[in-house]
């Protein structure tokens, strides 16, 4: 009886974190991403000096002359490129995430709770973004403003907002309609405090699922940029490593593989704890 009641009493929090625990391949994803962002964090600590200092000869290959992951076409190290852009990628990644969901959750917030003609006009707009070519649609906004790392993000966040609004529209269609909200109306609460108190807490799960997968999405969408060179030469990302180097792909391919697979192993581990929250997040698949 006891250890029934003790089960009921638990948390959703805590039954999310046990449900998140037993998903080995979203743990796993989990401590390489926290490996990352260590690296991106105190790499450049462990492993001082500027990246883009010409240290030797170019297309030294990996392991020779001490350079454990060899030299570009200017000599420079690679392994010292690839730690330094690592927070720049992540910093790129989670900033495009935060100004998609902003985006993404204003609207279709506004779209679920007031309905009618409201709807009607965020939708349509949605759909105008949506059916823009995004890779087309990004270039064209960083070639008119510029190659910055703001700019980038902006233009990442600007074609990626829409799926989030459809998610946030289809949360708040559902919710809005059931008792408590109901009960908050009667009680007098206001329309921003239905929204932003009462609605949008329990719309979050997977708001949240649809974020950490929007950061792996901005990683790549930024490697993609860098890779047409429209990117900052001057800030060391590992999409800039990749674009800087894509006209020797064929004579020292290393210069683009290392870069690509830091790349792909970390956006594989944000879709692994991705998923892992889409699980632990979820209730029908929590009362399994």
């Amino acid at each position: 009886m006891s250890d029934q009641t003790t089960i009921k009493a638990r948390s959703p929090f805590a039954e999310a974190f046990e449900m998140f625990r037993r998903n080995h391949a979203a743990v796993a994803g989990l401590i390489v991403l926290l490996l990352i962002v260590g690296v991106a964090i105190f790499g450049p600590l462990i492993y001082p000096g500027n990246p883009f200092d010409m240290v030797w000869a170019p297309f030294t290959p990996p392991g020779q002359d001490g350079y454990l992951l060899g030299t570009d076409y200017l000599g420079r190290d690679i392994l010292s490129l690839l730690i330094h852009g690592a927070k720049v990628s992540l910093t790129v990644g989670l900033a495009a995430a935060f100004v998609t969901v902003t985006i993404g959750i204003t609207v279709g917030a506004l779209a679920g709770f007031y309905r009618g003609w409201v709807e009607e006009v965020l939708m349509r707009f949605t759909e105008f973004f949506q059916v823009l070519p995004t890779l087309l649609f990004s270039m064209v906004i960083v070639a008119l403003f510029g190659a910055s790392l703001t700019m980038i993000t902006i233009a990442i966040g600007l074609v990626s907002w829409p799926a989030v609004a459809r998610i946030t529209r289809a949360e708040f269609l559902r919710i809005r309609e059931l008792e408590y909200v109901t009960a908050a109306r009667a009680g007098g609460v206001r329309n921003g405090g239905l929204i932003f108190r009462v609605i949008l807490p329990n719309a979050l799960p997977p708001i949240i699922v649809q974020a950490a997968l929007m950061v792996g999405s901005a990683i790549l969408f930024e490697a993609g940029l860098s890779f047409l060179g429209l990117t900052d030469p001057n800030v060391p990302s590992w999409g800039q490593i990749i674009g800087s180097n894509r006209e020797y792909i064929l004579d020292a391919s290393y210069t683009v593989t290392v870069p690509g697979v830091a790349i792909f192993i970390t956006v594989l581990a944000i879709s692994l704890v991705g998923d892992g929250l889409n699980d632990a997040l979820n209730p029908k698949l929590r009362q399994r």
